[in-house]
């Protein structure tokens, strides 16, 4: 059912409802302030709220939740605000309050010897990454959002990242969860449990559900042993078929020791030479691809960096690989792993970009790669792909940098007409429109196109029976 109440809610009574129960600072309505909340990553589509609210407690996210619900008042969640698929921001048709957990971002407790945090969902993931190693731990979630998302919003988007190959997506790494429902009850179930066969994984209904069935405000998660010994390498492949060909030598070569396994193309790194400081070519020679390697290894004995160099002298005997550099110490992984995250930010200096967060089965990455490309060039001649990003599970950022020259508004024109080719064959391959974005406001129609009448039946179902006035994150993931 639609979210708005059949008349126009009464905004500045709630307002003042929620001034008395959580205090002033919890509740913000100046527009300057207010700004940054309403503002979408990409700027394709602008928020829009009545007041701001940042309660710093799950009792106070309980008690704001209850009275918008009686109020018949939306609610949109939001962690860091570093989402890509407008799924964190209210628009203006919803009515909705924006509420933000940032003001929730305590570290609970931490335990070493059970390997496991216990943290708000407001505290910024490298917070916890931080307070992880400050035990002798890992928490291995990692991104390049890292240092101003919430791990609120990595469990509601079930984050991926770079590490997805060895330790799992977000959902793979919660132990337990805390979680204020629609009505405005709160679900406890931060249990440290590494076993609990009573039934339905609760859980698992909240992590990617993207707010829509109630706002998680605490999570359990999984720590592992900190590595002793890590290795990165920056190697030049053939093609995709060569990357795909690697990364099973590498797997079996180092006891399944792979910690990240990116793909990189030229004209990406181009791209970062071009444009972003401090980015250097760590091979003398070009190559069309590149894979970008890391290993780890609880035992700082050596013998990582030997299956290392004998793997890939094997590869290049083979003709798999024509140049590998080989970090020797700390800054120059750190180079390496600038390269990634460089190619990123230096898309956005090329015009504009047309991005798609697929993926496929592993083994069918080189031949989606190809056909994609064959695809959009059909489409829009002079189009430059950059297909990039984590080969290792199978997750490509398919980007499209416009043709050189051409008009920036009338190329983003055609967003969604060229999505829609993407997209179409990602599914005609059994892949997922939505690899690690999530679906948000700007992939509900796309979602809803894709998936079969019984998943979507089976999703509202599961929202009408949490949700059922349709006031949690109203229009994102699934539509009434």
């Amino acid at each position: 059912m639609d979210a708005r109440s059949p008349k126009s809610p009464d905004f500045d009574g709630l307002k003042q409802r929620l001034v008395d129960a959580l205090g002033a600072k919890a509740v913000i309505s100046d527009a300057e302030t207010m700004a940054p909340y309403l503002a979408e990553q990409r700027g394709r589509y602008q928020g829009a709220a009545p007041f701001v609210l940042r309660p710093a407690s799950t009792a106070e996210v309980a008690t704001a939740v209850q009275l918008c619900a009686e109020a018949g008042v939306a609610i949109v969640p939001q962690g860091g605000n570093t989402g890509l698929v407008a799924g964190a921001v209210p628009l203006a048709k919803h009515g909705a309050v924006l509420l933000s957990l940032g003001r929730m971002n305590k570290l609970r407790s931490v335990d070493a010897a059970d390997y496991s945090i216990t943290v708000e969902a407001g505290c910024i993931l490298q917070q916890v990454q931080q307070a992880a190693a400050e035990v002798d731990r890992l928490f291995p979630l990692s991104l390049g959002a890292e240092g101003s998302c919430q791990i609120g919003g990595n469990l509601s988007t079930n984050a991926g990242g770079v590490h997805v190959l060895r330790y799992g997506n977000a959902r793979d790494l919660v132990l337990g969860l805390e979680v204020v429902l629609p009505d405005g009850r709160v679900w406890n179930g931060l249990r440290a449990l590494r076993k609990d066969n009573t039934g339905y994984a609760l859980k698992q209904l909240f992590i990617g559900a993207e707010g829509t069935l109630g706002i998680i405000t605490a999570a359990c998660l999984k720590l592992f042993p900190r590595p002793a010994e890590t290795e990165v390498a920056f190697v030049a492949v053939t093609d995709p078929a060569a990357a795909v060909a690697l990364l099973a030598r590498a797997r079996a070569a180092t006891g399944d020791r792979v910690n990240a396994f990116e793909l990189i193309p030229r004209i990406g790194l181009d791209f970062a030479l071009k444009h972003v400081a401090g980015i250097e070519d760590p091979l003398a020679e070009r190559s069309d691809w590149y894979v970008l390697l890391e290993l780890a290894s609880g035992r700082a004995d050596g013998a990582l960096r030997d299956s290392l160099e004998e793997f890939l002298a094997e590869a290049v005997e083979d003709g798999l690989v024509s140049d590998a550099a080989l970090a020797a110490n700390q800054r120059q992984a750190e180079s390496f792993w600038a390269i990634r995250e460089g190619l990123v930010e230096a898309q956005k200096f090329e015009g504009g970009s047309i991005k798609h967060d697929v993926s496929v089965a592993v083994s069918k990455v080189p031949d989606f790669i190809a056909r994609a490309k064959a695809l959009v060039e059909a489409m829009v001649p002079g189009i430059r792909p950059v297909p990039f990003g984590h080969v290792g599970d199978g997750n490509i950022h398919f980007n499209l940098s416009q043709p050189e020259g051409a008009d920036r508004a009338a190329y983003l024109a055609r967003w969604d007409e060229v999505n829609h080719a993407v997209h179409s064959l990602v599914v005609e391959m059994d892949g997922s429109i939505s690899a690690e974005h999530g679906i948000g406001y700007m992939k509900v129609a796309e979602n809803a196109r894709f998936k079969s009448e019984v998943e979507i039946d089976l999703m509202r179902r599961v929202k009408q029976a949490l949700d059922p006035d349709g006031l949690m994150n109203p229009g994102k993931v699934i539509v009434p």
